[in-house]
């Protein structure tokens, strides 16, 4: 036989099979829409110089092969067009549909009419480990890391999260299901339907001028602050606030920042992975005891005065009278507002940054009001810091991406997000709700902190067994909980810490009955 038949013989194909076209002869001339130049795809970087004579078909099944048996391509992969790879490679279109037919017909791929041809099967490759699992199933992280409880690491946030459970009562999350998509779309469509093409570039690292003016409306009617577009910063949330303080503080001399004893352990950990140290301030009914903070010589202290962190305590008057006499003296307040606009029986109580502007660098993000999936906050600093925290955002990203900054900002001018705030507001006090009286019914020697806001209750519980244990016996059973010494520095109460505000009414109970027996079986 010789080359040209080989070659019209590979090209061959049955009716009615995925890319089933008039097939060409397996040769090396470019396809019709093959790019000038173009010598090879960047779809799994083939190269058709690598083929051997005469084999084009049986060397490009063989490439699809392996990708799909190393996980290149995993199942669920559609694989390129047929004209369109022919022509990134300069092959005769037949050599493509007749290497798309063969994986077929090994049940590795199958074609789905108009949508294309799907990886559906990963083939067995000889000296592959017998164990190895598919590119689709990855190993999910162990459920209980060693330690994970009682020494929690870097990544302690992260194995719970991916940590498999029915019922997840971690704090910090709002009603995801609630997620205003249709208020999102719609303003994602006017933004894209006004833009110029000069928009799409980089932009200024602040952040949008259209975000940061949005902002500066929305913290002085809702949290009374006063400030100039010019002085906020956007940013990828909280944490990434928190990184960048926590840098320029570093650079400027100022080592330590101290924080609220209970307080969150998230925060501790962004602020030591920076190398600031973090000593403990203890907090009581008031709130962070000033005198103490004094006592630790510390020139910095993270707060959460509106809904403190785990305890739900509102920073009260004298302790705020006591902190403007503290930054008087050269103190800096770096101020989390924390929960601020989840209230639902108690006033609202102003932020500091609205009665100390070149004493706080404030923080605050959408994480609470809409998702945290969409990585936008802001940062209000004094002037001192402002450039050097401009430039360590400058380094980091060059910037947060412009056009979810822009349909948020659409959102807040047009009042959408005090609609969605005041809708959440409703849902998640009935939750709260339903939770604290499970709680009375399931624990009723437990005492319930914070539940005149936010989105979460702490609840302690004297003489019971080790906090750790319960999360982790709880955790086996299906439902994830913290325990309030992930939060502690400094020894104190058993305590847990449950979020209400992302789940229906009937996992809030279950998920409480499920804590409750786990901590009678423990005591």
């Amino acid at each position: 036989m010789d080359r040209s038949k080989e070659r019209a013989s590979e090209g061959s194909i049955a009716p009615g099979t995925p890319g089933s076209e008039p097939t060409a002869p397996d040769s090396r001339p470019a396809a019709p829409d093959a790019e000038p130049g173009a010598s090879g795809s960047d779809f799994l970087q083939l190269d058709v110089g690598d083929a051997p004579p005469g084999g084009l078909a049986d060397w490009l099944t063989r490439r699809l092969r392996e990708a799909i048996a190393d996980g290149r391509l995993p199942v669920g992969s559609r694989l390129p067009p047929t004209r369109l790879l022919a022509g990134e490679l300069r092959l005769s279109r037949g050599v493509v549909i007749e290497a798309y037919r063969r994986l077929t017909e090994d049940g590795h791929a199958a074609g789905r009419g108009r949508h294309g041809t799907f990886v559906v099967a990963a083939p067995a490759v000889p000296g592959a480990p017998s164990g190895r699992a598919p590119a689709t199933a990855r190993p999910a992280r162990p459920a209980r890391p060693d330690g994970l409880f009682t020494t929690p690491g870097a990544d302690a946030f992260d194995a719970l999260r991916s940590a498999p459970a029915r019922i997840d009562l971690s704090p910090g999350l709002p009603d995801l299901a609630a997620f205003p998509r249709t208020a999102w779309l719609g303003a994602e469509r006017a933004v894209l339907g006004s833009l110029t093409a000069s928009a799409f570039g980089y932009g200024d690292p602040r952040g949008t001028p259209e975000l940061r003016l949005a902002l500066v409306r929305w913290l002085a009617r809702t949290r009374g602050i006063v400030a100039d577009p010019d002085e906020v910063i956007v940013v990828g949330g909280v944490a990434q606030a928190m990184g960048l303080v926590a840098q320029v503080l570093v650079g400027a001399g100022i080592g330590e920042v101290a924080v609220e004893d209970p307080g969150s352990l998230g925060a501790r950990q962004h602020f030591r992975y920076w190398g600031a140290a973090t000593p403990p301030v203890p907090v009581d009914a008031e709130g962070v005891r000033v005198d103490a903070l004094r006592a630790t010589g510390a020139r910095a202290v993270l707060l959460t005065p509106a809904h403190q962190f785990p305890t739900g305590v509102v920073l009260g008057g004298s302790r705020r009278r006591a902190l403007m006499d503290w930054v008087a003296d050269g103190g800096l307040i770096v101020e989390d507002d924390y929960d601020a606009e989840h209230r639902y029986d108690r006033p609202p109580v102003a932020a500091l940054r609205s009665m100390l502007s070149d004493g706080v660098c404030y923080m605050g993000s959408v994480s609470k009001l809409f998702a945290p999936a969409l990585r936008v906050g802001w940062l209000l600093a004094p002037a001192r810091y402002r450039e050097a925290l401009v430039d360590a955002k400058r380094f980091t990203d060059l910037g947060n991406a412009a056009l979810p900054q822009l349909v948020l900002a659409r959102l807040l001018e047009t009042g959408e997000m005090e609609r969605h705030l005041r809708q959440s507001r409703r849902r998640h006090r009935r939750r709260r709700d339903v939770m604290v009286e499970a709680i009375g019914a399931r624990l009723p020697g437990a005492v319930v902190h914070g539940a005149a806001a936010g989105l979460h209750l702490t609840v302690t519980f004297d003489g019971g067994p080790d906090d750790a244990a319960v999360a982790a016996a709880a955790l086996e059973r299906g439902v994830k909980v913290q325990p309030l010494s992930w939060h502690s520095i400094r020894q104190r109460r058993p305590g847990l810490v449950l979020g209400y505000a992302a789940l229906p009414a009937s996992d809030i109970a279950e998920g409480v009955a499920t804590v409750a027996e786990v901590i009678r079986e423990l005591s």
